[in-house]
């Protein structure tokens, strides 16, 4: 079992290199960590707290979004750049590999399961970025 700091440094670093990949600006690389790491954070103790897999990753989507939100408009950047670099933690990669290996091992009832498990973290992720948008549409209209 890894512990929470190896956790948080392995989630810095891909967020950051995920950046890097998708040629985030080289002043936004640690804030795009920053964000994947604290997202990842909160759904490791969501997840050692016994909170279900799905309402943890929901979470912890609309924690990145709204981080991603406050770093760009500290940063000055679109908030697009901290949202794709700050969720690659979060996703479910691994669940969609074993969901089409056991598919290709015959082994349907492991497939079906994890395939299912993997399509519920994601549609998490995109429930999570979509409600944080609307809150905070939501509040910028109450202030006008």
């Amino acid at each position: 079992m890894t512990t929470l700091f190896e956790q948080l440094a392995t989630s810095f670093v891909a967020s950051a290199a995920f950046g890097l990949i998708f040629n985030v600006p080289k002043r936004g690389l640690v804030q795009c960590g920053i964000v994947g790491m604290l997202g990842w954070a909160l759904y490791v103790v969501l997840t050692q707290q016994a909170v279900n897999a799905t309402i943890s990753t929901l979470i912890a989507a609309g924690c990145v979004a709204v981080l991603s939100q406050i770093m760009a408009k500290l940063y000055r950047m679109p908030i697009i750049v901290f949202n794709v670099s700050g969720i690659i933690p979060l996703v479910p990669g691994g669940l969609a590999y074993n969901a089409m290996r056991s598919a290709v091992e015959n082994e349907f009832d492991a497939a079906l399961q994890s395939g299912m498990q993997a399509f519920m973290l994601s549609g998490a992720i995109a429930m999570g970025l979509v409600l944080s948008e609307v809150i905070n549409q939501a509040i910028r209209r109450s202030r006008l």
